[in-house]
C-alpha cells in the first residue's frame, strides 16, 4: 500500500509569518468595511457565489452562463464597487508607516517642540470659536484637510482663503449668515472656503439623531484624509469625525490633542 504524503502538514516560521499577515489584512479590511455599505455587498457577491455553483452542479446551463458573465468582470466590478474603501484602505496603510506613527520622535529628535508649540497656537482661535458655538448651540462644520483639493471643493463652495480666527468663524456660523449652511474646509493653516457642500456617509447604522451635518463630516472622513469637527445644533454637544469613525461629547482638552495630533 503506497504510504499517504503528510508534506502540506509541514509547518514553519515562515507559515506562522504567512497566517499573521494574512490575518493583520483581514482586519485591517473588516474595520474599513464594518457598519458600511460594503458588508451588504460583500454578503451579496457571496450569495452570488453560492449561487453559481448550486446552479452549475444542477447544469443548468442558462443561469451558469448569466451568472458566469456576470462573474467575469471580476476584478474591475471589485475596484469600482469598492473603490471608497480602496481608497481608505491605502491612506490607512500610509498613515500606519513607521515614519508617521513615529512623528512625535522624529519631532523631538530634530527640536520641534517650537513647532508644536505653534501649532497649538494655530489650534487656540478654532476652539475658542467651539467653546462659544457650544454654549450658544450654533451648529458648525469644520474640516481639516491636508492637501486641498481645489477642484473638488471650489466647485461647491464659497472661497475664502483668509487668516484662521475666531469672529471669522463664529461670524460664517452665526445663523443668520448666508455662509452658514454647509462646511469650513481649513488647510495649509488657513480657512479656505466656506459653505462647502460634502458627500454624506452611506453608514445605515448612525444613531438617528445625527443630522446632515454629523453624516456629512463622517462621509468626508470615508473617502479622504481629512477629519471633521461638528457642533451640534440641537445639544451644543462636539463630535471629531475620523476614517469614517465618530467620537461623540468630545471635550475641548481632547479636540486640542486630536487636533494637534492629526494637523
Amino acid at each position: 500500500m503506497k504510504g499517504l504524503d503528510f508534506d502540506f502538514l509541514k509547518f514553519n516560521w515562515l507559515d506562522a509569518v504567512d497566517i499573521v499577515l494574512v490575518a493583520i489584512l483581514v482586519y485591517y479590511i473588516y474595520s474599513l468595511v464594518r457598519n458600511t455599505l460594503a458588508v451588504n455587498l460583500i454578503l451579496g457577491m457571496f450569495i452570488i457565489l453560492i449561487a453559481y455553483y448550486v446552479v452549475s452542479s444542477l447544469h443548468m446551463n442558462l443561469l451558469t452562463a448569466i451568472i458566469s458573465k456576470f462573474m467575469s468582470v471580476g476584478i474591475i466590478a471589485l475596484v469600482i464597487i469598492f473603490q471608497p474603501e480602496i481608497r481608505r484602505f491605502l491612506l490607512h496603510i500610509g498613515k500606519s508607516t513607521f515614519l508617521q506613527k513615529n512623528k512625535a520622535w522624529w519631532g523631538r529628535l530634530f527640536g520641534s517642540k517650537d513647532i508644536e508649540r505653534d501649532n497649538l497656537l494655530r489650534i487656540k482661535p478654532i476652539i475658542d470659536a467651539c467653546k462659544t458655538m457650544k454654549k450658544t448651540r450654533t451648529g458648525a462644520l469644520i474640516v481639516f484637510v491636508k492637501y486641498y483639493d481645489e477642484e473638488f471643493f471650489t466647485n461647491s463652495c464659497e472661497v475664502i482663503d483668509g487668516k484662521i480666527s475666531k469672529r471669522l468663524l463664529e461670524s460664517i456660523f452665526q445663523k443668520h449668515s448666508p455662509l452658514h449652511d454647509g462646511a469650513v474646509v481649513i488647510s495649509e493653516n488657513k480657512i479656505k472656503s466656506a459653505s462647502c457642500i460634502l458627500p454624506l456617509t452611506d453608514n445605515d447604522k448612525l444613531p438617528p439623531q445625527f443630522g446632515l451635518r454629523h453624516r456629512a463630516g463622517i462621509g468626508v472622513s470615508e473617502l479622504s484624509d481629512a477629519v471633521a469637527v461638528i457642533v451640534s445644533e440641537e445639544t451644543g454637544e462636539i463630535a471629531y469625525a475620523k476614517q469614517g469613525r465618530v467620537r461623540m461629547n468630545v471635550s475641548f482638552g481632547e479636540l486640542e490633542k486630536l487636533l494637534n495630533k492629526d494637523f
